[in-house]
């Protein structure tokens, strides 16, 4: 997750949706246009079976479904605000505007004003995405993920096993390629490859522990084991590239009589082979990469395994072409590539665990959805996306009337629960119910131990 997830969590204190009957508030254009008591939702409802008593606030007649938003309508006309392509063709920027430090204006360059309407442009067309997709029921973002799911699963296999086979004859051919030349730098390569089948063996792994979870013993599930796995991976290839570094340095230090090392072709042609290879495994990763996350771990991998074959090759036939050191300075340079990128990968996967705030996008679908679950829904107080792992928790906190039910109340949060449960990247959902938003927040920050 890029630093643009790294985001503050949506908190409304107080929000521009409280509508308390029995408290007056100060009218505004944000209240008057986009008050929930008169809004409608496309958002999904709920199945009957879900729950085990329905009542109406005011009837204590059970068996009865609390009133929600219509599935046909939108609440707050997003609609509306969609443009066609033909009308995103049209906007220009306003190229009149831009001025000088003394505030005379003066008109764009012609390549500026271009490339000024095409980020407008884009604007526009990324408001179009995130529009259509906070209209999409949330019936439908679960059948869309079924169905990605069920269509990539035959290519997840291909990319697993394909990358673990190929990984394990690699692995030969690496070992063969520098015990026959000698070469520190091939010797950096054939590390790497002999740690990539483990990386592989560890994602199918894991992918079997999430899938048998006894959840007397792992109540949230097992998700965050492919996380764990990941670092302990991590750290186990930038230790070696510290040993690798070390023999290196020790090489450097010794000096050699001779100006240039052995050249050994088949060795090269073997490190060629693997970086064909890689490059091939690549190449099919990158279309699924943003699809399902551990296939991203293998571009991943994929991606530095051809920076460092391709800078092994290189170093490797510079020590026997031009001067000796090249070698192992080389082997030494791919050491430290290679720890720095596991490393950040290490970073980006401790962020997973300890919980960051989910991607904008995200936080506004759930904010979404739940205002629009219900009409006895008055104000949204609260709402956080952080991550647990691979997945994402959810904490929503909404206000009611405080006259309504607790049956009223418990079935709407309930059904709310529920249905933001469903969402593809979600692993649990908390909702807690209020009656006014100018209290202090539910949950203290605490900084010490």
């Amino acid at each position: 997750m890029g630093d643009e997830s790294i985001r503050h969590s949506i908190s409304m204190h107080p929000h521009p949706f409280h509508l308390h009957p029995h408290r007056p508030d100060t009218p505004s254009k944000t209240t008057t246009s986009l008050g929930l008591n008169e809004a409608t939702s496309t958002a999904i409802e709920a199945t009957d079976n879900a729950t085990q008593h329905r009542v109406i606030p005011g009837s204590d007649e059970e068996g009865q479904l609390p009133p929600r938003y219509s599935m046909d309508n939108d609440p707050f006309q997003l609609a509306s605000k969609l443009k066609t392509p033909q009308e995103i063709e049209k906007i220009e920027a306003n190229t009149s505007r831009k001025r000088t430090g003394v505030c005379n204006p003066i008109a764009m360059a012609p390549g500026q004003a271009a490339q000024s309407t095409k980020r407008l442009q884009g604007f526009y067309q990324s408001q179009n995405e995130t529009i259509e997709r906070m209209l999409k029921p949330v019936e439908e973002h679960v059948r869309a993920a079924r169905e990605l799911n069920s269509n990539n699963q035959l290519k997840y296999r291909i990319a697993v096993w394909g990358s673990f086979v190929a990984n394990v004859l690699l692995c030969v051919l690496q070992v063969y390629a520098a015990a026959s030349s000698g070469s520190l730098s091939l010797f950096t390569t054939m590390a790497d490859a002999v740690f990539d089948p483990m990386s592989n063996l560890t994602l199918l792994l894991s992918n079997k522990a999430v899938n048998r979870v006894d959840p007397r013993k792992f109540p949230a599930g097992k998700a965050r084991i492919e996380t764990a796995g990941n670092i302990c991976f991590c750290f186990l290839m930038t230790s070696v590239s510290f040993i690798l570094i070390a023999f290196s340095g020790r090489e450097l230090s010794e000096g050699r009589s001779a100006d240039t090392d052995t050249f050994h072709l088949p060795s090269i042609l073997a490190v060629v082979v693997a970086f064909s290879t890689k490059f091939a495994l690549f190449a099919y990763c990158w279309a699924l990469r943003n699809q399902v996350s551990q296939i991203r771990i293998l571009w991943e991998d994929h991606r530095n395994d051809l920076l460092i074959n391709g800078f092994g090759i290189l170093t490797s036939v510079g020590g026997s072409k031009l001067r000796w050191w090249i070698d192992p300075m080389g082997a030494i340079l791919l050491s430290v590539l290679i720890s720095c990128l596991w490393l950040r990968t290490a970073y980006g996967e401790f962020q997973l665990l300890i919980g960051v705030t989910a991607d904008i996008h995200m936080q506004q679908l759930i904010t979404y959805i739940a205002m629009t679950h219900s009409p006895l829904i008055t104000a949204i107080d609260t709402v956080r996306a952080y991550t647990s792992g691979p997945r994402l928790v959810v904490e929503v906190d909404i206000v009611m009337d405080p006259e309504a039910t607790l049956r009223a109340t418990h079935d709407v949060a309930e059904e709310l629960q529920m249905k933001l449960e469903s969402l593809p990247d979600v692993e649990r959902a908390y909702v807690h119910v209020d009656y006014e938003t100018t209290h202090k927040p539910e949950h203290s920050l605490k900084k010490e131990l």
